[in-house]
C-alpha cells in the first residue's frame, strides 16, 4: 500500500493536503514507508481525524435507486380480557 492509498482509505484528500502543507505530507510519506499501516495509524491517530476535517476526499455520490417501501405487517389486534372476580 502507498501513503497514497492509505490517504484514500481514510478518506483524506492527498492532492489537497500535499499542496497545503507539503512539509507534513514529504515527512508523513517518509514515516509510512518505513513503518505498517497499522502502525502508522496508531501513532497518527489524534491527527488524522483533523486533516480528514480539513482535507475531506470529495468522492462522487452515486445515486441509489429508491427503495420500494414495504407495507407494514398487519399485527393481530389486543382485546382486553376480562377480569373473572
Amino acid at each position: 500500500m502507498t501513503f497514497e492509498e492509505y490517504l484514500i482509505s481514510k478518506k483524506i484528500d492527498s492532492q489537497a493536503l500535499r499542496a497545503a502543507e507539503p512539509g507534513l505530507w514529504n515527512e508523513w510519506n517518509r514515516l509510512f514507508e518505513q513503518m505498517s499501516p497499522a502502525s502508522f495509524t496508531a501513532q497518527k491517530l489524534y491527527l488524522i481525524n483533523p486533516l480528514r476535517r480539513k482535507y475531506l476526499l470529495k468522492t462522487p455520490q452515486v445515486a441509489a435507486a429508491p427503495k420500494a417501501i414495504a407495507p407494514a405487517a398487519a399485527r393481530p389486534v389486543m382485546k382486553p380480557k376480562p377480569k373473572i372476580d
